[in-house]
């Protein structure tokens, strides 16, 4: 089959964000094409370039959300008055200002009030269809319209409060993320010719990454899959905290409507785990759709690590991670001076770069903190202070993969306050460590009991944990063993792949054909598109002789569905 892979800042970029797992999906389902729709966060990020793509690939079509493209469009007198009214409609919404109230778009049912997802996905495919007709939409929405149709949605009766304290500078702030956002709508992929002719879109995030899939959707009706390892509006809400209230509000609103519109049209919404899940169905994904499918992750850098019980030190605990304010290493840091209490020879061993200016600036403030509450100890009078905590980065000589870092310790500790999927928790267990974590995100679903768990923000709680693992070898090697076992079945790239390749088929299986293969004389080609099913069957009524001895339920009459795809013989193909 075909899939359209929607990204947004992700593959195939060097540094995308969802650069790794679309990689391995891609590779490990080399028997399927895949047609690459990229959006870019970036100059820097395309400067970059792509990383090797497999022959499976078909095609990579990109676009930038870092710059406004001049689309030279301008609007007649009729296309002006559409664009007011739909854009109307959708800043409407936004404040929570009821039907009709700004004068925008009525429902479709004189006398029927419309729900506020009918009016958005009104708006928004409104708008959609308004670019194709004219060429794109960049100037209307960069334009002092949009900003002025903004503000009187903003003032209009029945507004929230958050919008009607909307600024000038509010409104030119959440205007320019709508235009950024909705940078989608303008662009030429969806013809016949471009998703029109995937037999499936599968959205790797969600956000703007989903419009491409949606309007595929309304204007071809290819069937849509959405994948989440972040919800973007949990994102959005742990990102801006210090965004003006109307900001935030009308941004959130914005995300909400979105979110809750892929998952109504999505066939099937994936999450990476069950927190992410959860966020999901509060923002509206119909329970029935939702699957959870674990990242995978390749295990055979750990291997080595994780089949060796010993390690480099057992009195050493390892973090590893980005450096951040969301990783609390403050909290660490003080857990660590209790430990040293009861157990004087402990080291921390604290590896991972910084994220950003942030995140330096962070890296900076920690470093002091340890050299405040550890002085550099010696030995003797004539030998050289250390330090019990250690600052590295992997790369380096000592650590050149991460690997290595888990294997310097006896205990993997990870201290986040926030956190989604722990990524480097998972590797630690796949080095077989035992772990100490806090309860955030999806820890308590990633470790399963095969650690300890303390509330975040603890840092007696975290010592104490610390400490009763140092203390217990065998403790520690029984829960590096189970921890090890439940990464290998649930977190490895050969698990996601399957996972992703049977709701592949389910989907197709129930989407009716739509294209047509010819061959090199302009005759359809036969047996050119896979003749994967979704049969529903029933079978023959059981024999009263069978019926009378407890037969299986399948022959008692009774209708049975097929679950599972049933593929075609290889020669039919």
């Amino acid at each position: 089959m075909r899939i359209g892979l929607l990204t947004e800042g992700g593959y195939p970029y060097v540094s995308g964000d969802a650069r790794l797992w679309c990689d391995r999906l891609v590779h490990g389902l080399a028997q399927h094409e895949f047609d690459v729709y990229a959006l870019s966060r970036s100059e820097h990020q395309e400067d970059e370039g792509w990383i090797p793509l497999p022959p499976n690939v078909r095609r990579v079509r990109t676009a930038p959300l870092w710059m406004a493209e001049d689309d030279e469009v301008a609007l007649g007198r009729r296309a002006r008055r559409r664009f007011t009214e739909y854009f109307g409609e959708l800043a409407a919404v936004l404040c929570g200002v009821p039907e009709g109230a700004s004068g925008a778009v009525r429902s479709a049912s004189e006398g029927v009030p419309a729900s506020e997802a009918d009016r958005f996905a009104n708006a928004l495919y409104g708008l959609a269809e308004l670019a194709r007709d004219e060429g794109g939409l960049a100037g209307a929405l960069r334009s002092e319209a949009a900003v002025r149709i903004l503000e009187r949605a903003c003032r209009a009766p029945g507004a929230h409060r958050a919008a009607r304290e909307a600024r000038v500078p509010d409104l030119l702030a959440v205007a320019a993320h709508l235009e950024r956002a909705l940078r989608p709508l303008s662009l030429d992929w969806y013809e016949d010719d471009g998703l029109g002719a995937v037999d499936l879109c599968h959205a790797a995030s969600g956000g703007t990454a989903v419009l491409p899939g949606l309007l595929a959707r309304h204007f071809t009706g290819v069937p849509l899959m959405v994948t989440e390892y972040g919800v973007r509006l949990r994102t959005h809400y742990l990102t801006t905290p210090d965004a003006p209230p109307a900001v935030r509000s009308l941004l959130a609103a914005f995300q909400g409507r979105l979110a809750a519109e892929a998952y109504g049209r999505a066939e099937v919404v994936t999450a990476g785990n069950t927190h992410t899940r959860r966020w999901q169905e509060r923002c509206g994904a119909d329970r029935e759709k939702l699957r959870t499918v674990y990242p995978g992750m390749d295990a055979r850098p750990f291997a080595e690590v994780g089949e060796s019980p010993d390690c480099v030190d057992p009195d050493a605990l390892v973090w590893v991670g980005r450096v951040e304010p969301a990783k609390d290493l403050v909290s660490l840091l003080h857990a660590f001076a209790e430990v040293r209490k009861r157990q004087p020879k402990t080291r921390l061993r604290i590896v991972g770069a910084p994220a950003g200016p942030e995140g330096a600036a962070y890296l900076g403030h920690c470093r002091t903190l340890a050299a405040q509450l550890f002085p550099d100890e010696a030995a003797g009078p004539h030998a050289a202070g250390d330090n019990p905590v250690s600052f590295e980065e992997i790369g380096g000589p000592d650590l050149p993969v991460a690997a290595y870092a888990y294997a310097s310790g006896a205990v993997t500790v990870l201290s986040s306050v926030v956190e989604g999927f722990p990524v480097g928790l998972a590797e630690a267990m796949l080095c077989g460590r035992a772990t100490v974590s806090t309860d955030v995100g999806a820890v308590v679903e990633v470790i399963g009991g095969t650690g300890l768990v303390v509330p975040p923000r603890n840092p007696r709680a975290l010592a104490e944990a610390c400490v009763a693992l140092l203390r217990d070898p065998e403790r520690r090697a029984r829960l590096g063993a189970a921890a090890r076992a439940r990464a290998l079945e649930l977190f490895t790239v050969e698990q996601n792949i399957e996972a992703f390749h049977g709701i592949y088929l389910e989907i197709v299986s129930r989407a009716p054909v739509r294209r047509v293969v010819l061959d090199g004389a302009g005759e359809p080609l036969p047996f050119s598109v896979p003749a994967e099913a979704h049969v529903a069957v029933r079978w023959t009524t059981a024999s009263p002789r069978l019926a009378a001895r407890g037969g299986p339920g399948w022959a008692a009459g009774r209708p049975v569905r097929a679950t599972t795809p049933v593929p075609a013989p290889e020669g039919a193909r």
